[in-house]
């Protein structure tokens, strides 16, 4: 009752203060929601979830399109005052007007924004994922490589053959003959190994 005493003006003027107000509410929240999000990118943790960016963009776009309607009327009314329900020469209601336009403004372009860097969080995500995904094939690819060449001298030496030149070689040490070939096999395997997981330790691959 209040406001109806002083006019429509003040009315409209407390309608749209009481929204742009509910709106840097909204602002301060998804500022939050915002930090924390970049701070989990960019902090090397791996629980962030793509979902929990594009949740957060979508709420961008929803207060986008809350404000943006509301940040053309504001416009109309200061460029033709004489038409609509403010007076041309009221200088403290349009003060008023003035100071909900500068909050709607601002909310207006802290969304965009926020759009904006939502975006490049979410691209340096998407980086960091096939970056990871880059490293942990090249971890696994280095592995398997390691473990091909025992596997292979194995299957070699595995197999039912009934005369095998490496595993008949022997010298006679006193009086006895030592078959020598299963250790020059087993030190050819640690060697091999121990020099791929060196060299690929020097690539930083491991």
């Amino acid at each position: 009752m209040e406001h109806l005493a002083l006019g429509p003006a003040s009315v409209l003027h407390a309608v749209m203060d009481s929204v742009v107000d509910n709106y840097t509410l909204v602002d301060g929240e998804i500022l939050i929601d915002l930090e924390e999000i970049e701070r989990s990118v960019f902090g090397g943790t791996r629980d962030v979830d793509a979902t929990a960016i594009y949740r957060l963009k979508r709420e961008v776009l929803e207060i986008r399109r809350a404000t943006s309607p509301l940040v053309e009327a504001m416009t109309r009314l200061f460029q033709a005052p004489q038409k609509t329900l403010l007076e041309a020469d009221d200088r403290e209601t349009l003060a008023f007007f003035r100071d909900v336009q500068d909050h709607l403004l601002r909310v207006s372009d802290h969304v965009e924004s926020y759009d904006r860097l939502l975006t490049d969080i979410l691209n340096a995500h998407l980086a960091q994922i096939s970056v990871q995904q880059n490293d942990d094939m090249r971890r696994i690819s280095a592995w398997v490589a390691i473990a091909a060449v025992p596997t292979m001298l194995a299957g070699i030496y595995g197999m039912n053959f009934q005369y095998i030149p490496e595993l008949e070689a022997s010298v006679h040490v006193d009086g006895r003959e030592v078959y020598y070939g299963y250790f020059v096999i087993v030190l050819v395997m640690v060697l091999v190994t121990a020099s791929l997981y060196r060299a690929f330790k020097r690539s930083r691959w491991l």
